[in-house]
């Protein structure tokens, strides 16, 4: 394992020992250990409705495919990645501003906290208990409880109050430290809350003003089209919100795991303006095979879609860069030679650039998704959940393993030894060769035609429709390497919290040198009021004629009904 430790910041300040305060650990361990809980159920609910759907398992009565589903997407996607994420953001700006929270964005953090706990809590007891079996995108016309919707609510809500917290310490930072440009982690966790409260804005308004009166009774109908594209609206930019913690990962904290040190200060900053600008107007990709929408303006955002590459490959090439000149300051010679200098055997890094590797196909197949001609072939079959678990699953959950593998050593004061340090590893290659199995045989599955969101069909029979039952047992098989790698890593992670050795000096929490030769960023990739209403006008352009045209069509919306 790497040991090395830099003695200047990315500033050139010369590092002195740093610990959390205690409060501030507290409240940053809580969203890890919530996030915690929530991947172990989560994960739980993927391999039974994976073992159902391959018919290794027969489920009882009183417990369905669709709810486990429902369940598998909801503390997956929306409850794990949102409590790990935040903490995350939380630790990074504590240690990168003024090294401990104010006391309001403290407060702002346990209000958002218990907010977001309490309806996770009551949302999962109303999946549990098959009162809100609609999956995680929660389609109207089928109608969950009431409640479920409110559980929904307060999670959003929840977020945007400890947003509001990392704000606070941002904006107490720069009034303190005027025409100066903020420290990278910092940067980057702002354009990431900047993102996620925009997105977020449109499904709390389908949320609270059309959702939860309808399920409530007080109103009849609810218009599916537009609270479906409210969704997507915040929907695809959710995939973002996952990814742009694990970019901060890979830029900001992985060269100093590697001893290396950051190749720009300003391409990492150009990354996050652009995907905040071309994250959000871009939902509609997601609906090009459902009526009611322009075939222009869904052409419209399956462009600005395609600009979402442009961050990616700048991503691509600056992270290379870090690890090339990392591995040739170390004695790689050669065309290739700075590869093996790199520590492959150290978890924390291993991990990562396994999920950067993962990236490139899963990148590749969302550029088929999102294509106008090609997504008519794939859309909603198993090639979606295939690409979905290859990003998710795999590109992001793969960083945030290795995050936890010194974050919660940092809060704990305990220490990652090399005894868990290899089982981490194996972890890893478990986790990959679960997703692999599962994730990519999805995709070949779904090129056959299918489907996703189904338990079993054999189509009367159909010859096509019975070659799915060979994928159908790999893919199983790929579910049950995912699962025991979550108990390694969650066996890992209790070590970590509890029992692993105390540390008898500060542990480093890793944050990465500017390289020397690297520019300062323009002051214009900070001036936030000029990037978000940029992105406030693109999504204006993309969205107000549909919406509008969805709003005029004067659809008396849609009856409730249950499909199970």
């Amino acid at each position: 394992m790497s040991d090395i430790t830099l003695d200047k910041d990315e500033h050139g300040n010369v590092l002195t020992d740093f610990d959390f305060e205690q409060k501030d650990a507290n409240l940053i361990m809580s969203y890890i250990i919530f996030s915690i809980i929530a991947i172990f159920l989560g994960g739980l609910a993927g391999l039974l409705q994976m073992m159902q759907r391959s018919g290794w398992i027969t489920l009882p009565n009183w417990l369905t495919y669709y709810q486990l589903l429902t369940a598998h997407g909801v503390l997956l996607a929306l409850v794990f990645t949102t409590f790990f994420i935040i903490g995350y953001l939380f630790s990074g700006v504590t240690r990168t501003l003024d090294g401990k929270l104010t006391p309001g964005a403290r407060t702002l953090g346990w209000i958002g906290f218990y907010l977001m706990a309490i309806g996770s809590l009551v949302g999962t007891a109303i999946i549990l208990m098959n009162d809100g079996t609609v999956l995680y995108t929660f389609y109207a016309p089928m109608q969950a409880s009431p409640w479920f919707y409110v559980s929904l609510a307060l999670l959003i809500v929840g977020s945007w109050f400890s947003s509001a917290g990392i704000l606070a310490a941002y904006i107490h930072w720069r009034k303190k430290n005027k025409n100066q440009a903020s420290p990278l982690f910092a940067y980057m966790s702002v354009a990431t809350i900047i993102l996620w409260i925009h997105a977020s804005l449109a499904v709390a308004v389908s949320v609270v003003f059309f959702l939860i009166p309808w399920a409530f009774g007080w109103v009849p109908r609810v218009d599916v089209s537009l609270t479906r594209i409210l969704f997507w609206y915040f929907g695809h930019a959710l995939v973002y919100f996952w990814l742009l913690p694990a970019y901060i990962y890979w830029y900001v904290n992985i060269p100093q795991v590697i001893g290396g040190k950051i190749f720009s200060n300003s391409l990492p900053r150009l990354t996050f303006i652009l995907l905040i600008l071309f994250s959000v107007p871009v939902g509609i990709h997601h609906q090009l095979t459902e009526p009611g929408i322009q075939s222009f303006w869904k052409f419209l955002q399956v462009v600005l879609t395609m600009m979402v590459v442009v961050p990616s490959l700048i991503t691509a090439f600056s992270v290379v860069a870090t690890f090339e000149l990392t591995g040739r300051s170390k004695g790689g010679k050669g065309l290739f030679g700075w590869v093996t200098k790199l520590p492959w055997k150290d978890a924390r890094f291993f991990a990562t650039i396994l999920a950067m590797i993962i990236f490139v196909p899963a990148g590749a197949g969302g550029i088929i998704n999102g294509s106008y001609q090609l997504n008519q072939m794939v859309h909603n079959t198993w090639f979606i959940t295939g690409h979905f678990h290859l990003t998710l699953a795999t590109s992001v959950v793969l960083t945030f393993f290795a995050i936890s593998y010194w974050l919660i050593p940092v809060l704990t004061k305990r220490v990652f030894t090399k005894g868990l340090n290899r089982l981490a590893i194996v972890q890893t290659i478990c986790w990959v060769v679960g997703v692999l199995l599962m994730g990519g045989i999805m995709h070949f599955a779904g090129i056959k035609g299918a489907p996703r969101r189904t338990a079993h069909s054999t189509y009367g029979d159909h010859e096509l429709a019975l070659s799915w039952l060979s994928y159908s047992q790999i893919i199983a098989i790929g579910g049950v390497l995912l699962f025991i790698a979550i108990v390694l890593v969650l066996y890992i992670w209790i070590k970590l919290i509890f029992f692993a050795p105390k540390s008898e000096k500060t542990i480093e929490y890793p944050i990465g040198v500017i390289n020397e030769r690297a520019e300062d960023p323009p002051p214009i990739l900070e001036r936030w009021s000029v990037w978000i209403g940029v992105s406030i006008a693109l999504s204006v352009i993309a969205y107000a004629v549909p919406i509008y045209q969805v709003v005029v069509n004067n659809d008396p919306g849609s009856l409730p009904f249950r499909t199970w």
